[in-house]
């Protein structure tokens, strides 16, 4: 069955205008997600009895990090056991330098927890000694250097973890 000439004209002409305004937004480009601009912009909703801004307003608070930035972090860490310094200068400065950005992120991730940084002393403490270690060199040359160092932090990190699975699950 041959679809005539001008069907087909105004079914291209109007599957992308269709499919614009499905996209398009309520609020000025934004989709609406049926919350606030905070809570929309956050992908989140406010918990309830939180109060709400004003309709039109931005507000200037945070939404907590919650225990997913730490699972998250160690989930980072975890997934550079299956690299290392195997493949060449190249990979191997890749790979140490994933670790080290690897370690800065759950130490930050744990700082911001709501359980407070209390509640990881060792991995903070650990964390600390190795930057002392590193110093503000993050060349390629001075991570090579201490290599034993970070990823020895990145493994004692790791057999914490497992005995505090609460923190990462």
């Amino acid at each position: 069955m041959r679809i005539p000439r001008p069907v087909r004209v105004a079914a291209l002409v109007a599957l992308p205008a269709a499919l614009l305004i499905s996209c398009s937004a309520t609020d000025g480009g934004a989709p609406d997600t049926g919350g606030t601009p905070t809570t929309a912009a956050a992908g989140t909703e406010p918990a309830a009895g939180e109060a709400q801004p004003a309709a039109g307003t931005r507000s200037s608070v945070q939404p907590s990090p919650g225990p997913e930035l730490v699972r998250d972090a160690f989930a980072g860490l975890q997934a550079t056991f299956n690299d290392g310094c195997t493949g060449g200068d190249g990979q191997c400065a890749y790979f140490l330098g994933r670790v080290h950005d690897e370690l800065e992120r759950l130490d930050e991730a744990m700082k911001a927890d709501p359980k407070g940084p209390g509640h990881f002393p060792e991995p903070i403490a650990w964390i600390a000694e190795l930057r002392k270690t590193l110093g503000q060199d993050m060349s390629y040359e001075n991570l090579k250097t201490h290599q034993k160092e970070l990823v020895g932090t990145r493994d004692r990190i790791n057999v914490w973890m497992q005995d505090h699975p609460d923190d990462y699950r």
